[in-house]
């Protein structure tokens, strides 16, 4: 599945709606180019996020993330590339609720819950909770997933080298680049 031309459209502008709300600054050419990142699977409002990049060098990436409420990133990790190690990644956040979860100790009663259908590609359950100013940092290689809280979240990611498009994903069905139709 894609997302239609008008819908990308439309949720460029709802992410750089709910940047603003965080006080962060794009130019005309970052808004222009916000990613709309859908997988695959035409349900963006529940699986999916959008992107700002700022750099991506050979070393060092910085990054803004968008997720409406509840809209979940899914389970993923980054492999090796090149051999080089995977990406290692820090996640700040700067406006909203985040949840994220990485492997450890299952949190009882987490606060999110995997997309309708989705549910056995969802094998990581210890909870982090990220607040505005909270920050965590991902090692290589492991896997997570994060849900935007109930008025979603704005996530700013700094880290090494983003090779996002060989993430790996628990949900075979996915793709990490968008198709933009019509």
């Amino acid at each position: 599945m894609a997302v239609t031309k008008e819908e990308h459209q439309k949720y460029q502008q709802l992410a750089y709606e709910y940047l603003q709300r965080a006080g962060i600054v794009l130019t005309p050419e970052e808004r222009e180019n916000i990613e709309i990142a859908d997988l695959g699977l035409g349900e963006y409002e529940k699986t999916g996020l959008a992107l700002v990049t700022y750099v991506n060098t050979e070393r060092v990436c910085a990054k803004e993330l968008v997720l409406l409420p509840g809209q979940t990133c899914p389970e993923h990790l980054h492999p090796p590339v090149d051999g080089k190690p995977g990406k290692e990644e820090t996640f700040r956040c700067r406006w909203g609720e985040v949840y994220l979860y990485v492997p450890g100790e299952p949190t009882p009663n987490p606060k999110a819950k995997p997309p309708a259908g989705s549910e056995e590609y969802y094998t990581v359950w210890h909870e982090i909770v990220l607040k505005p100013g909270d920050q965590y940092t991902l090692m290589p290689e492991t896997w997570h997933w994060f849900q935007g809280g109930p008025e979603g979240a704005v996530v700013s990611e700094f880290s090494t080298r983003s090779t996002d498009e060989h993430d790996q994903f628990t949900d075979p069905r996915l793709k990490r680049a968008p198709e933009v139709i019509g």
